[in-house]
């Protein structure tokens, strides 16, 4: 019995998608539910799982092809009894892809021993990555006892120059745009031509947000079961001056101004697929070590593309922290609609004047970009005062005044 693969609904704005992988091949067995193909969109990756057990017959839409909501991906061959880890031969019109064919007959070498690099000993990543370089899989080395090759292995191999000469034969690559960066190139163009960006910037003392985080990450720990990160007190501090200076937290609709009283902060996260920015939910009601918590989900739901439309969609204000990365300085796009970005830095020991005197404290630079329609410069300056001076005095952060 045949089943057809159908792209599912993935939110009512979207209407089509790229296939960007296809996890198993022509004659491939699998269980139910087991993923097959890897859809993306201009906002999230999402694996299609098989809606049975059976046997992958027919790929009716290549790799890096668009299709529509509800279009056909496939056909299966459908099986009640079958064992994942059977297969059948592909029809004999399946050409394999030359790596793939590679993999599949470096089973044995020229002694007929069995050799360790096979296809069932390829991580996922790591196939995906010698197929991305166009690498000889049998170039790679195992760090692995049972022979089986990471994504790691291949990531050292490219560290290696030497290893690299042979790969150093075209001075060009060219890889086709990602939905997502497609997407994340025309939104922030978009901002840039749209909105009139200007940014502001200010530096901040962080001796106080250290001493309380040294002083309560163990009791922070023991009840919340995560670390006290530095993104909690920034969102806290974040809310309290958007209440502040609401123009910060507004938007322009149709020459009108929409003030939010509702405070759902986006947090930027860099995947290897691009920027995303899942948002926080009424952050507002949220404690420290529910927001740090919810930080940790959506991070690891964005690196492993698991983010849903919901995950994604709102967002009244954003934060993006650019010290992860070592940044000492930027200018952060504004994420359209939005009136304001707070981007955040590394935190560098420097020279401070402390009453007259001269010490040495822990410093980040932070900026907020603004749209200047609809937030004046006052109003910037003041908000970006406003998170310095909570920053400064977590007490009154904590207390929320």
């Amino acid at each position: 019995m045949s089943l057809k693969i159908i792209v599912p609904s993935l939110g009512e704005s979207i209407t089509e998608a790229t296939v960007s992988k296809w996890l198993k091949k022509v004659g491939d067995s699998f269980e139910v539910d087991d993923p097959l193909v890897e859809i993306e969109t201009d906002k999230i990756t999402v694996e299609v799982p098989a809606p049975a057990a059976g046997i992958l017959s027919e790929i009716k839409i290549k790799e890096g092809n668009d299709v529509n909501i509800g279009g056909v991906l496939g056909i299966i061959e459908k099986s009640d009894n079958l064992k994942s880890s059977k297969k059948q031969a592909p029809p004999k019109d399946y050409n394999l892809e030359s790596q793939h064919t590679l993999r599949q007959n470096v089973n044995k070498n020229d002694n007929g021993v069995n050799s360790p690099f096979n296809s069932a000993k390829l991580s996922p990543s790591a196939e995906k990555l010698l197929d991305e370089k166009n690498i000889d899989v049998t170039q790679i080395k195992s760090s692995r006892k049972d022979g089986r090759i990471n994504k790691s292995d291949v990531v050292e191999y490219l560290k290696d120059p030497l290893s690299q000469e042979s790969q150093k034969d075209e001075k060009e690559e060219i890889v086709p745009m990602s939905k997502i960066r497609q997407t994340i190139a025309l939104k922030l163009k978009k901002s840039q031509n749209t909105a009139a960006i200007l940014t502001t910037f200010n530096e901040v003392d962080m001796s106080e947000i250290i001493k309380v985080r040294n002083l309560k990450k163990n009791e922070f720990f023991e009840r919340y079961g995560v670390k006290l990160g530095l993104m909690s007190f920034f969102i806290k501090a974040s809310i309290l001056a958007l209440k502040e200076y609401p123009a910060v937290n507004s938007e322009i609709r149709d020459e009108k101004i929409i003030y939010k009283n509702h405070f759902d902060i986006g947090i930027a996260v860099g995947t290897e697929k691009g920027l995303v920015v899942p948002v926080l939910k009424s952050a507002n009601n949220m404690t420290f070590g529910e927001i740090e918590k919810k930080i940790i989900e959506l991070s690891d739901k964005a690196k492993s593309g698991q983010l849903t439309m919901k995950d994604l969609s709102g967002g009244t204000f954003t934060i993006t922290n650019g010290g992860v990365y070592g940044s000492m300085l930027s200018t952060p796009i504004i994420n359209s609609p939005q009136s304001g970005i707070l981007g955040m830095h590394n935190i560098v020991k420097r020279p401070f004047v402390v009453s007259d005197e001269i010490v040495i404290r822990p410093i980040m630079y932070l900026a907020l970009s603004y749209d200047h329609r609809i937030v004046d410069g006052k109003e910037s300056v003041g908000f970006l005062i406003k998170i310095k001076e909570l920053l400064e005095h977590p007490s009154s952060l904590i207390l929320g005044i």
